[in-house]
């Protein structure tokens, strides 16, 4: 049998399952075979961990602290706290962000080799047939496989980006220094959060947004707020950039300039992130040798129990399409488990769609937006409340932002909600409980919460609800 971590030996061996993708559903998953008393290969051709633990959430999130405290230090007269010059020592910053992701992937690396029965394999998995998979020179064989091989920045073809230098989500994370202009092309989730830390950390930014807001799939109302807190801060939003052009400044590699639209003036910038969307990693596994097909886009195509085109194969995490979060591809973990092991018939579809924007104050999200709402026609009842009017916010000095929810005029449950403001992406979890629980809206407006909190206000705002025009 191969060893964790070995090089590849020409070996052929045969286990109970092959689980490529050591991310977020993968791990767990061989946790509960091996318990099950089944050998499992884990298979990961980079970092153990996957996105979240190495280029996405624990990192991205330490940034967002770290932004936070710099932030928070710099207003301390408005608490009544002298604190004197603020400075950010962006390589301890970066320190600290790389001590916390070493340990989480140490952690993860430590479950898998410890598990009785599982071997930790490094390297690139591509299908030789439908039940074998190699590695290098090894071949591997299972009755079962599992696919949690995550996903991928893109970059757009734009005229002239190919001349210059430009970072990722995943080249960000490695700077040390605070850029003197960062400029961001792309206005929505992953875009902003590194927007608004970068400029509490003291760079120049600007957002350069291809459509007519940001945050398009968020309601107007949310992307106006969102757009209001950024600009606030001294971020340079600009939208409508259909033209972008990029070109070398001075014939230097160490700034550029891009052109936003035809006839607007350049814009110089000394680092540019591309944030404008992801690609699962599905292009190299050679997926069409085992029967797997993937849609137009390259998602791998599975059912509402995520059994891929062949029967024994399944997919989880960002590569099906199903959700590009952490937590998504958890519950796609136990979704496969629960039906595999616990004779439990879990779907994809019983899952309620809820995300968070981490912008400070963060936005939490659950079920329909309001326009989703407006348009399937149905009678809709929708409570709106802006946090000056909480009082935790108000006396935190956070007033922010908004709560909103929509329910159902007839059935009585809750559609969806949008919590834009402090401690929000806590906040909208009291929601999503209901919702998934089915329950009518009463079950929170007629709850007695804790004062002073800022989800005392979510019952109130469910009393004060109006028909949606």
């Amino acid at each position: 049998m191969t060893a964790a971590g070995s090089a590849a030996t020409g070996e052929s061996v045969k286990y109970d399952a092959i689980i490529v993708g050591a991310g977020q559903a993968g791990p767990p998953l061989a946790g509960r075979l091996t318990a099950a008393g089944q050998t499992v290969a884990v298979i990961e051709r980079k970092l153990v961990g996957g996105t979240c633990v190495n280029s996405g959430c624990i990192p991205t999130k330490t940034l967002v602290a770290s932004a936070h405290t710099a932030h928070t230090a710099r207003r301390g007269a408005e608490y009544g706290v002298s604190t004197g010059a603020v400075s950010v020592d962006m390589a301890k910053v970066k320190a600290r962000k790389d001590g916390i992701v070493l340990g989480d992937r140490s952690g993860v690396e430590s479950w898998i080799e410890g598990m009785p029965g599982c071997t930790l394999i490094r390297g690139h998995a591509r299908f030789e047939d439908p039940h074998t998979i190699r590695v290098g020179d090894d071949l591997l064989s299972a009755d079962r496989i599992f696919l949690n091989v995550g996903g991928r920045a893109v970059a757009p073809d734009l005229p002239g980006l190919a001349d210059i230098d430009y970072l990722t989500n995943v080249g960000m994370l490695e700077l040390d220094t605070v850029p003197e202009h960062l400029v961001i092309v792309g206005g929505s989730y992953i875009g902003l959060e590194f927007a608004q830390m970068y400029r509490r950390f003291g760079a120049r930014v600007t957002v350069l947004e291809r459509g007519p807001r940001l945050t398009p799939r968020e309601d107007e109302d949310v992307s106006a707020a969102i757009e209001d807190i950024l600009t606030a801060e001294g971020i340079d939003v600009v939208t409508g950039a259909d033209g972008l052009r990029f070109s070398r400044r001075d014939n230097s590699s160490a700034g550029f300039e891009v052109v936003a639209r035809d006839g607007a003036q350049p814009i110089a910038g000394s680092h540019l992130l591309v944030a404008v969307g992801r690609r699962p990693n599905t292009d190299d596994l050679d997926l069409e040798r085992a029967g797997v097909e993937v849609d137009a886009r390259g998602y791998i195509v599975v059912d509402d129990q995520l059994r891929t085109t062949a029967e024994h194969i399944w997919a989880m995490g960002d590569c099906n399409g199903k959700g590009a979060f952490t937590h998504t591809s958890y519950n796609d973990f136990e979704i496969v488990a629960a039906n595999l092991l616990d004779d439990d018939p879990r779907r994809v579809s019983d899952r309620v769609p809820t995300y968070a924007l981490y912008i400070d104050p963060p936005l939490g999200r659950a079920g329909l937006t309001v326009a989703q709402v407006r348009a399937s026609g149905r009678r809709a009842l929708v409570g709106k409340r802006p946090m000056t009017r909480v009082g935790r916010a108000v006396e935190k000095g956070e007033t922010q932002g908004f709560m909103q929810i929509v329910v159902d005029a007839d059935t009585e449950e809750i559609l969806g909600a949008a919590i834009l403001g402090v401690g929000g992406d806590e906040v909208i979890h009291s929601i999503l409980d209901v919702m998934s629980a089915k329950l009518p809206y009463t079950a929170i407006s007629r709850t007695m919460h804790i004062h002073p909190t800022v989800s005392e206000l979510v019952p109130t705002m469910l009393q004060e609800m109006t028909p949606l025009s």
